[in-house]
């Protein structure tokens, strides 16, 4: 898998208007692993990607009431399939970490990549995933000088007293040693 442009090669682009330019676009040194999933626990449908466009009805399920007010992206979303989406290009600065520290520097939406799994920080990820994520992870860290495996964290890493994702499943070990 290659990068041009900030884009990863032959995987679905759908863009977000949910980004803002970074202080400095060359910046790239933080790897952030999520997951989401539109209702909660349910998979197999577009709702992440509408709402990372700012198109979903909050009409269709009364949980997206709750997240109506929100303006949320991510760099890449890797569904349980594996299907990789990229939303915003590498060099802007996606919305997904929100408030964030990383060896004592706030804001880590400046300066990491965020990656999304379709799923539930209390449920397993399947093989599919993990093959698209080290196969996106390696691209990110062959792209981006200043990446490495040991610049990987989770959401709660970054954000432990609001956030636990991916969560107690997510199998870091297999996935760390496959890059």
């Amino acid at each position: 898998m290659l990068i041009s442009n900030h884009i990863l090669d032959n995987t679905k682009l759908v863009k977000s208007p949910n980004y803002s330019e970074r202080t400095n676009d060359s910046d790239i040194r933080l790897i952030v692993i999520h997951c989401i999933s539109l209702p909660p626990k349910i998979y197999g449908n577009s709702y992440i990607e509408d709402f990372f466009c700012n198109k979903l009805n909050f009409n269709d399920h009364e949980y997206f009431r709750e997240i109506k007010d929100l303006k949320v992206s991510s760099h890449v979303l890797i569904k349980r399939s594996g299907e990789i989406i990229q939303f915003v290009p590498f060099n802007k600065k996606a919305w997904h970490a929100g408030l964030s520290t990383y060896r004592n520097e706030e804001n880590c939406n400046e300066f990491s990549i965020g990656i999304e799994l379709e799923g539930y920080h209390t449920e397993k990820y399947t093989n599919n995933q993990y093959e698209s994520l080290v196969e996106v992870s390696k691209a990110l860290i062959n792209n981006y000088k200043d990446l490495n495996k040991d610049n990987i964290v989770g959401h709660s890493d970054i954000s432990p007293d609001r956030k636990e994702d991916p969560g107690k499943y997510f199998e870091w070990s297999y996935y760390l040693e496959r890059l």
